[in-house]
């Protein structure tokens, strides 16, 4: 491989402190949630997220069309799942194994795209890795495992809608209108909690923090490095999520994660390093199959 050049290697630093930023908000919102719940952590969060990318997107509403609107309102639709699943299954099973769960959701799309053998023991592993993640029984936290994996879920379908809304609106006007729609939908939310007097100074500023790390940081990475980064290198970093967030919540919140749920990590992880690498070999070769016109 190649030796990368100076601009190449600081968009991949840049995308691993987005990643850092990303597990360390989950980890802050998940110390507001005794004050305020998952929801209130989601409901802060999505109003920090339209507050930034409304102005730099500026979605002109008034002339999306149907064909707009309905991949717009699916995708706002699961935002707002995804994040309440994903920060319930945070309250009750840890972040680590939340994240390592929801992350199975990219994972799938990935290995959807082909039927290769290499994919389909991809796959299996895959499986096997959740099993070693979770090892059911009768003191497993079925509900959020669930969670976790409907947070995966969601996050296969940001994915497709995403580019079914980005091949209809430009730049990333859909993601700032669904952003505003899922925060509207959590305004209740934020009401009935600022009546009942639940936000502290210390929960506003852990979700609000949430916000800015999980949502603003990121964003910013991405718009600098994705200019940079291969889409190899890309798959390949988001490999080190589920990682970052085991030791977001042992460091912040003292979730010592047991010796399989590491072990489980590691073999998630792992599947998805290979199947981005080779993913990443098979599309070099029918490149330089093509001949050049």
């Amino acid at each position: 491989m190649s030796r990368l050049n100076l601009g190449t290697r600081a968009a991949l630093a840049t995308m691993a402190a987005s990643a850092v930023s990303n597990q360390a908000g989950a980890a802050l919102g998940a110390r507001a949630f005794d004050a305020i719940g998952p929801a209130g952590v989601v409901a802060v969060r999505q109003f920090v997220a339209a507050a930034v990318l409304l102005p730099v997107a500026r979605p002109n509403l008034r002339r999306f069309t149907w064909a707009q609107w309905w991949p717009t309102l699916l995708l706002a639709l699961v935002f707002a799942t995804m994040n309440l699943s994903l920060y319930t299954a945070v309250d009750r099973v840890g972040l680590g194994l939340a994240v390592t769960l929801e992350f199975l959701g990219p994972l799938a799309v990935a290995l959807a795209g082909s039927r290769t053998p290499v994919d389909l023991v991809c796959a299996a592993v895959a499986g096997i890795g959740v099993y070693v993640l979770v090892l059911p029984g009768s003191s497993s936290d079925l509900t959020g495992v669930g969670l976790g994996l409907l947070a995966g879920a969601c996050w296969a379908a940001y994915i497709l809608l995403n580019r079914l809304a980005g091949a209809r609106l430009p730049g990333l006007q859909a993601p700032a209108a669904a952003t505003m729609v899922s925060a509207a939908l959590y305004l209740p939310v934020l009401v009935i909690m600022a009546v009942q007097g639940r936000f502290t100074p210390a929960s506003l500023a852990y979700s609000i923090g949430a916000g800015v790390l999980c949502s603003v940081m990121p964003y910013a990475a991405d718009v600098i490095a994705l200019r940079r980064v291969p889409p190899r290198f890309f798959g390949l970093l988001q490999s080190v999520h589920p990682v970052l967030a085991a030791i977001a919540g042992a460091v912040i919140l003292g979730q010592v994660p047991a010796l399989h749920v590491w072990l489980g990590i590691g073999i998630v992880v792992a599947t998805n390093a290979a199947a981005v690498a080779v993913a990443g070999t098979r599309a070099a070769r029918v490149a330089a199959a093509i001949p050049a016109t």
